[in-house]
């Protein structure tokens, strides 16, 4: 595989496309939205630009990384010739259906069709399709350049040279792959959402407030950030989504979305994107504000 056709530019997108340029493949980046595309080869070079400060690039390396980047308008232009397409347009299921037939149509026969959902499943995607024995989740993690697990999710059709090719390819971008199989919210998200859930039911609940929730889980567990801050940075919207994913697919209770994080999306504080979660977020500062809604 040299050829890979990444579909969206967001914040997932970009950085797909800038882990497998950075490995030396050519990389079509393909957005509709020709602001998005244009932000996104900034966001690079800008993150490129932190290696560089870092001393882990050279001058070098972040133009040939560039370089091996094309960015196209049109899912036609972009897939014409990729041996891999790895979708990642927003977590809807109505539109990754619509793109996978697309693609179907559009890439050659021959591509392998990765989708890099986190919730939706990989049998019903790759149902849409004329080889669903081709069709592999391909779900890596924010923020991809930094973060080393790409967790590969098999479909009820999913070829075993189709698994091994992309465990492969995870392995050659310095990734850790994991492969699990296709049921909802697979492995990181059927354990994570619970817990952030559980976290958003605590305060609902008025069992402890956010310092203390993620202060525990942070000192307690030694995770990096509590789970009221990570679900700021997930955004609350897209935790609200799988969590849905989960309930339905399993129809167990335990899955339902909490009342208050249900709220907060309906009311538009989604976390870090909005500007306002379960934390304040000012532009340019680091600093971690409880909201007033929860402060004390």
């Amino acid at each position: 595989m040299k050829n890979i056709s990444v579909i969206g530019a967001g914040t997932m997108g970009n950085g797909i496309a800038h882990v497998f340029a950075q490995s030396g493949y050519r990389v079509n980046l393909v957005d509709l939205d020709g602001r998005q595309l244009e932000y996104a080869i900034q966001t690079i070079s800008k993150n490129l630009d932190r290696q560089l400060a870092k001393g882990t690039i050279s001058e070098e390396q972040k133009a040939v990384t560039l370089g091996n980047i094309t960015t196209f308008g049109s899912i036609g232009q972009g897939v014409n010739a990729a041996d891999l397409v790895v979708e990642a347009a927003t977590e809807n299921t109505t539109l990754k259906l619509e793109i996978f037939r697309e693609l179907d149509s559009l890439a050659p026969g021959a591509a392998i069709l990765a989708t890099n959902t986190s919730s939706i499943s990989i049998t019903k995607i790759a149902a849409v399709t004329q080889r669903p024995s081709q069709v592999i989740g391909m779900h890596f993690m924010n923020p991809v350049p930094v973060m080393k697990l790409v967790e590969i999710i098999n479909g009820y059709a999913t070829d075993k040279s189709i698994t091994q090719a992309i465990v492969a390819l995870s392995l050659e971008l310095g990734k850790t792959p994991c492969v699990v199989n296709d049921y909802p919210g697979f492995i990181a998200n059927r354990i994570l959402m619970p817990m952030i859930n559980e976290a958003i039911c605590s305060l609902y609940e008025g069992v402890a407030g956010v310092e203390e929730i993620d202060t525990v889980m942070k000192l307690g567990m030694a995770h990096p950030m509590g789970p009221l801050q990570l679900a700021d940075f997930i955004g609350l919207d897209v935790c609200f989504s799988i969590l849905q994913v989960l309930h339905d697919g399993f129809g167990n209770p335990k899955y339902a979305p909490c009342p208050l994080l249900a709220n907060m999306v309906a009311a538009g504080f989604l976390g870090v994107k909005s500007g306002e979660g379960f934390y304040t977020y000012t532009k340019g500062s680091k600093d971690l504000i409880i909201s007033n809604r929860f402060s004390k």
